[in-house]
């Protein structure tokens, strides 16, 4: 039996995070349980549901030097783990393998989304032993819909499926605890893909497949209409039977379920000390839906011009996060729907009005990526 058994992909674990809870509460400034960023702006690929077009910033470069001093001050301060995702494709960066076996070799727990379209059986094993998870975007079941949703040439699909392939081979080959995942970003007009995909993932073998929601701005510019999910219920439930002992077609119910912003029972943003994000450019904003210039009285630093340490340790940074959690702040109105954190808030709401009570973890065993909250 594995040593970590449960894998928690519609939920939050900070309940396992306990003494960073406790921190917050007495007031005390605490580092982030998980970072989620990006290495670059840059993408090879156009998909239709991405939320990055709506986070266009000032464009930096993030060099060899800037990460890993970013990863060495994470490190210091207390961070657990670094996902590289967000708002760009960061496997086309020159410095991503470099970067994960960095943080890997700090203590850092690192993870990947990505369209894999450049990971080939030769970068895969370079870079899979330091991964605590690589997840593989691909949002259809299909090669003529995927190019159409995802943005790209027909070959593309099947250059993934081979690479897909590789990285199973190569974790069973070498015995890699490294999770494997694909994940489609669930557009309702996209149904259609939805048992297609849960049929390719089971010829493929990863250890799941992930179906979500697609987020929206608080204009609504990708136009997605929440109630329309809810039609799509009996065929997403069919989907999970694709399922066996050693695939998991995963559906985040909580999410789908939810509406936008009609599910969000909270106003205050908890969230944002413990789950942060940073652009591909380098910037630090509490989350991704604040990236875009218009927001910038929420930006606080940029990793290209300071080290991360001292942005962390600035007043700045408590002044933004100190204002998400007041009352001047009002998340119903003033985000986006569903957002990266939307789990962790709602917990923390509910924590903090007296209506829930975290449980005892100590003689439990952990969830498989705990460190990713």
């Amino acid at each position: 039996m594995k040593e970590h058994q449960e894998l928690i992909l519609d939920g939050t674990k900070i309940n396992w995070h306990l003494d960073r809870v406790k921190q917050w509460e007495n007031g005390e400034r605490i580092a982030p349980i998980t970072i989620d960023m990006a290495l670059t702006r840059a993408c090879n690929y156009s998909c239709g549901f991405c939320y990055a077009m709506f986070q266009e910033n000032d464009r930096k470069i993030i060099t060899k030097k800037i990460i890993y001093d970013f990863l060495e001050d994470c490190a210091e301060i207390g961070v657990k783990g670094i996902s590289f995702v967000s708002d760009g494709e960061s496997t086309i960066s020159p410095v991503f393998i470099d970067a994960c076996k960095k943080g890997h070799e700090l203590g850092l727990s690192m993870a990947v989304g990505t369209n894999a379209f450049v990971l080939t059986k030769k970068r895969l094993e370079e870079v899979l032993p330091y991964l605590t998870y690589l997840r593989v975007n691909f949002s259809a079941g299909e090669k003529k819909r995927y190019a159409e949703i995802m943005g790209v040439k027909e070959s593309a699909f099947d250059r993934v499926c081979q690479n897909i392939r590789d990285m199973v081979a190569i974790k069973k080959r070498d015995n890699l605890k490294v999770t494997i995942g694909m994940q489609m970003v669930l557009m309702p007009k996209d149904g259609d893909q939805i048992i297609p995909l849960a049929k390719l993932g089971k010829e493929l073998r990863p250890d799941y497949v992930i179906i979500k929601h697609c987020t929206d701005n608080e204009d609504g510019d990708l136009g997605i209409d929440y109630e329309a999910y809810e039609k799509l219920y009996s065929v997403l439930q069919k989907a999970e039977k694709y399922s066996d002992s050693d695939y998991k077609v995963v559906i985040k119910w909580s999410k789908i379920k939810d509406k936008g912003n009609a599910g969000r029972s909270y106003q205050r943003c908890y969230g944002a000390p413990f789950m942060l994000q940073l652009s591909g450019s380098g910037l630090v904003a509490p989350c991704g839906m604040l990236f875009n210039e218009r927001y910038k009285k929420f930006h606080i630093g940029n990793i290209c011009d300071q080290r991360f340490k001292d942005i962390w340790e600035s007043d700045r940074y408590w002044e933004v996060m100190n204002y998400l959690a007041s009352p001047r702040f009002n998340a119903q109105k003033m985000c986006g729907s569903l957002c990266l954190q939307h789990k962790v808030n709602e917990t923390l709401d509910e924590y903090q009005k007296g209506r829930l009570q975290f449980p005892d973890t100590g003689k439990s065993i952990p969830p498989q990526h705990i460190n990713f909250v």
